[in-house]
């Protein structure tokens, strides 16, 4: 067996007890801060431009209508849900079951092939953390060293004023975030009447927005990285949904080791050196303050900080870049593309089928649902002038955001049909029952059961079809 090259028997040899702890918390269990450089480069503006586009969108939706509607509601007081638009009640739960599994599926399928890269490009958490309150942080308190001397030296006026500042300012982003996600559950009409009514009056409500808003500035402010660390299982998760054909952001050990300081007009390969020059740039970015080069890690949350900045090194140097860079195991230990392999196919297959099933069911809701049942219990009865008598129990439900008028008709067969007091008028989202009976003659009835077809009409228009069965005597 021929001998391994020396810097593979010190990969052997590093020590994995990085894996045994998360980054951000030391031996005693105590809060390590992290103070992660600023990040610039290529990917850095690129996933501005998506993060601040995203932010634009979060604030303008509620705002945004659709036929009238909202873009996004989630209304659970009054148990009405709206997507691009379109107006949902609990009677659509099929719809709800079958659009959470499709996302489940789509978040398993993503992960699988591209690893987080949600989380470092779309995650709230990410975008407002990064691309927000970081900002603001870099800002007032300048990059990583300033912010370490910073809170390190001793209280002075100047601390004071740029540490008030800049949790003042967070605080008020919080409550902006707090009452924009407000108006997603209550709507922009109802938001504004709270608003202008006096305070007095909503008393309630005004303590759940400040706590809310409490919320996010702690998480923001204090919490942060551990978000993702240590509450989202996102990150534990890649242990059970990643492979070596995943994509993620990945060191090239191949290419990297061993690791060695850069030394002018030196000759790396002449050396035993890798191309990681160990400058540490890649750490220092880190939001989460991991090391990228022990491997993939659950606080890797594939944010490309550490891409940008060793490209950055990489080019000084003059070495090539992609060292640190968008990969699978695969890809970089056997020097393999990227495939849609099997597992891929079959996740993408059940998504497809998944979200078939869910785009019919939503083309053919219809803005009228309703169930006609006979009596338990009650047979036919029979009238003085013939025919035959059943009694139903009717329920219907709205869908719509209007009030509508209903009238019921028989569609397959000749007959009439009464209802037992007022004509059902639905409210927007009401769910009415009624009681009516079915009369149709003797000659009409086909044996002990005859099929019958109700249509339920608004107006002139058809809006739902039910059939059920009529009892009759044996003839």
């Amino acid at each position: 067996m021929p001998p391994q090259p020396a810097h593979i028997k010190r990969d052997a040899a590093r020590s994995e007890s990085f894996r045994d702890s998360i980054s951000t918390v030391d031996k005693q269990g105590k809060r390590v801060w992290v103070y992660p450089k600023k990040p610039r480069g290529k990917l850095t503006n690129w996933r501005q431009v998506v993060a601040y586009a995203l932010v634009v969108l979060l604030f303008a939706g509620p705002f945004i209508r659709i036929g009238g509607e909202p873009l996004l509601l989630i209304n659970i007081v009054e148990r009405r849900f709206v997507f691009f638009g379109q107006t949902f009640w609990p009677q659509d739960f099929l719809i709800f079951v079958l659009g959470f599994l499709a996302f489940i599926v789509f978040v398993a399928l993503f992960t699988v092939a591209f690893g987080r890269l949600f989380c470092g490009w779309v995650c709230p958490q990410t975008v407002f953390m990064e691309h927000v309150f970081r900002r603001i942080e870099y800002f007032i308190e300048g990059d990583w060293k300033q912010q370490q001397a910073l809170n390190k030296g001793p209280w002075t006026t100047s601390k004071a004023l740029k540490k008030a500042a800049k949790h003042a300012i967070f605080f008020a982003i919080a409550f902006l975030i707090g009452n924009t996600f407000l108006a997603y559950l209550i709507g922009t009409d109802e938001l504004f009447r709270i608003v202008r009514e006096p305070a007095a009056q909503h008393l309630g409500g005004l303590t759940a927005m400040v706590v809310f808003s409490g919320a996010f500035y702690g998480n923001f402010a204090f919490f942060r990285e551990q978000a993702c660390t240590t509450v989202c299982p996102y990150g534990r998760l890649q242990g059970v949904l990643l492979d070596r054909k995943s994509i993620v952001i990945a060191y090239d050990h191949v290419r990297g080791e061993a690791r060695g300081l850069f030394r002018k007009n030196e000759v790396r390969e002449e050396a035993g050196k890798g191309d990681c020059i160990d400058c540490r740039a890649c750490v220092h970015v880190c939001p989460t303050g991991i090391d990228i080069r022990n491997g993939t890690q659950l606080e890797c949350v594939n944010c490309t900080a550490c891409i940008d900045a060793c490209d950055h090194m990489m080019t000084s140097v003059g070495l090539p870049t992609g060292l640190i860079r968008y990969a699978s195991e695969e890809q970089i230990a056997d020097k393999k593309p990227f495939t849609f392999n099997l597992r891929l196919k079959a996740y993408s297959a059940v998504l497809v089928a998944i979200t078939g099933v869910l785009v019919a069911l939503i083309v053919m809701r219809s803005d009228v649902d309703g169930t006609l049942l006979r009596t338990p219990g009650m047979l036919f009865q029979k009238r003085q002038d013939g025919r035959v008598s059943n009694l139903y129990s009717l329920k219907t439900v709205n869908k719509t955001r209007r009030t509508l008028p209903l009238r019921l008709e028989l569609m397959n067969i000749e007959g009439e049909i009464q209802l037992v007091g007022r004509p059902v008028e639905l409210a927007p989202g009401q769910m009415a029952q009624t009681e009516l009976f079915i009369i149709l003659a003797k000659d009409q009835l086909d044996g002990m059961k005859t099929k019958v077809v109700v249509g339920v009409y608004s107006g002139d228009k058809l809006v739902d079809e039910i059939k059920t069965s009529f009892l009759g005597p044996m003839q």
